[in-house]
């Protein structure tokens, strides 16, 4: 007898557990500095503005995932669904993870270490880039992703324990400096410039990032409630940035107005702002060692996720794919998670050798990868073909909208950086719910190729209609269960191979005739030399799950799936006697003119006769 796993036995523990790495891992560079930055700025309301949203989307996405995980059951459905629906979005969650981890790097060391005025610069960076590399590639290889909710455990005891000594040196002025106003007033265009590209950020930021994935994932193996985990998550995450902010009102109440710094377009910056009080003579030593210690703890808690989440991601990828690259360069070093970090870090490196600040990471978030983020939740609950995206379109928007950000950023005209953020999302919004839609998730070939009169296969015999022969149990030419259409057989010696198997490339066969059987039942007059239309497959997949054998008696069953304007989709079940699934799988079929092979709308006639089934 299994001894219960401590999920089970504890599973408030859990979920604890499992919602502070949540928000250990949300607090990256952009978090962590930034919302002292909206605070100088804003005050109290521009440090709340910031937070609400930003923990708000965590949660969301938390709650979300685990409606999609409850679909079907089984601890691996959280993980099949991502297998497939994130398939045409790996170079966009590969490129969110280089700039996060970039951007969390940068973070650290300009604002964190160089305020500290440590010269030479030509030896400290690198060797200050180099410990902050160490640590998040030692803490990621020493933790997995089933044991990292210990280690951040201890991260976080670190942290309380270092903002209570922050709070007991600074003493009660720390919490009167929550009244001190923001340099600019809240009614200002300005504000809003920042407060919707942040509203549309943060709300859907959370879909693009493989660590949050991998530990929706995980707790769904582990059968924690993903759920409470993130809204435990957005609690503690909301806390964090509470404290800092408030840390930077207490350091504007105390005259700390001397250390922002004005930069590119006159804009002041205060991410620094903290390190510089506390490290300004007379330091306390005390107070300045508990800032670092803090910044640190946050920063490596999210560096370590970034390392196993990106070796999760590049090891499934290698594992799985025919490139032919993986023939020519090591798959242990394609698939390692070091190479990509060192990248992180030499863009960190070199972003602060040359002073840029934060923003310039955080205009992505807010308008590049706003537009693949709300495709990819549409994607989640929409039928339709998931092979693909359109690369280019997606592309030009991204970078159109980061353009003018950027004009209306430099030149202080907060109206171009909302539409900025907003044009990903209506675009997106327009492109899912267009009548054409379908012409969009294709590829050029798809599209320009016209198939060879070889490649149209015939679904029924010319003139030929099956008739009803009931057998006494089932009709030898299938039945409706509801919505399935289901064809029984028995397996004979022809299915087999040497060994007495049933031969893999039968299924299909089974499945293709079953597809046929259906087509009689629906469309019995359908004459191919008549026909105005073809029926094309243009894609078919099956997941083998167990075997059988000679004389088992089986069942195929097929039904319509989903459809847009151009294409549909059939899912197929194969079970044996005992009611054992033996596989599934589905199927892509598209229609094309019986005169120039031309692709056409799914025909009326198709549509009529399957409309009941669909």
């Amino acid at each position: 007898m299994a001894l219960p796993s401590s999920s089970q036995r504890f599973p408030l523990l859990n979920v604890l557990l499992w919602g502070n790495t949540v928000a250990l891992s949300w607090v990256w560079g952009l978090g962590l500095f930034f919302s002292v930055q909206f605070t100088v700025e804003f005050g109290l309301k521009g440090l709340l503005t910031f937070l609400i949203p930003n923990c708000l989307g965590l949660f969301l996405f938390g709650a979300v995932t685990d409606v999609i995980a409850k679909r079907y059951p089984g601890s691996e459905s959280l993980a099949t669904f991502f297998n497939n629906w994130s398939r045409p979005f790996r170079l966009v969650f590969f490129l969110y993870q280089i700039i996060a981890i970039s951007l969390t790097f940068f973070a650290l060391i300009r604002y964190g270490w160089q305020p500290l005025g440590l010269h030479p610069d030509s030896l400290y960076l690198p060797l200050t880039a180099l410990i902050i590399l160490a640590g998040g590639i030692l803490f990621g290889e020493e933790f997995s992703i089933r044991r990292i909710k210990y280690s951040h455990a201890a991260f976080l005891a670190l942290i309380l324990l270092c903002v209570v000594i922050i709070i007991a040196e600074l003493g009660s002025p720390y919490f009167r400096g929550i009244a001190r106003p923001g340099l600019f007033s809240t009614h200002d265009l300005n504000f809003w410039g920042y407060v919707i590209p942040i509203c549309i950020g943060f709300l859907v930021g959370p879909w693009l990032d493989l660590q949050q994935w991998q530990r929706a994932i995980q707790m769904r193996r582990e059968n924690t409630s993903i759920t409470a985990s993130y809204a435990v998550g957005a609690l503690i995450f909301g806390a964090i940035l509470l404290f800092h902010g408030i840390l930077a009102l207490w350091a504007m109440e105390g005259g700390a107005s001397k250390y922002i710094q004005m930069g590119l377009a006159d804009y002041p910056y205060a991410e620094s702002l903290l390190t510089r009080v506390f490290s300004a003579p007379p330091a306390n030593p005390w107070l300045l060692g508990a800032y670092l210690t803090f910044l640190s703890g946050c920063i490596l808690t999210t560096l370590d996720s970034g390392y196993i989440a990106l070796r999760w991601f590049l090891q499934s990828n290698a594992s799985k794919s025919q490139h032919p690259i993986f023939s020519l360069i090591p798959e242990r070093l394609i698939s390692s998670p070091i190479p990509p970090m060192i990248l992180c870090a030499l863009i960190a490196v070199t972003g602060a050798a040359i002073g840029i600040e934060l923003e310039y990471f955080m205009i992505f978030f807010a308008t590049f990868f706003v537009g693949y983020s709300v495709l990819a939740i549409g994607r989640a609950f929409m039928n339709g073909p998931v092979n693909v995206i359109p690369q280019v379109k997606m592309f030009c928007i991204g970078s159109t909208a980061v353009v003018i950000f950027a004009y209306g950023y430099f030149l202080h005209q907060p109206i171009f950086q909302i539409l900025a953020s907003l044009l990903p999302l209506g675009y997106v919004v327009w492109l899912l719910f267009k009548p054409f839609v379908g012409e969009d998730f294709t590829t050029g070939g798809e599209e320009l190729e016209q198939p060879s009169v070889a490649s149209v296969v015939p679904l029924t015999p010319v003139n030929t209609v099956l008739t009803p022969a009931p057998t006494g149990t089932h009709d030898i030419s299938g039945h409706f269960e509801d919505k399935w259409f289901v064809h029984t057989f028995i397996a004979t010696y022809a299915d087999t191979n040497s060994v007495g198997n049933v031969y893999f490339g039968m299924y299909a066969m089974w499945v293709g005739k079953t597809r046929e059987l259906l087509f009689n039942r629906l469309m019995p007059k359908f004459n191919l030399k008549e026909t105005p239309f073809y029926i094309l497959t243009r894609s078919f997949e099956h997941k083998f799950v167990r075997e059988t054998r000679e004389f088992e008696t089986v069942s195929v069953k097929i039904r319509v799936a989903g459809h847009n304007r151009k294409f549909a989709t059939l899912e197929h079940e194969v079970y044996d006697s005992t009611g054992s699934l033996l596989g599934k799988g589905s199927q892509s079929l598209l229609f094309v003119s019986s005169t120039d092979y031309k692709m056409i709308d799914i025909p009326n006639d198709v549509m009529t006769a399957f409309l009941a089934y669909s």
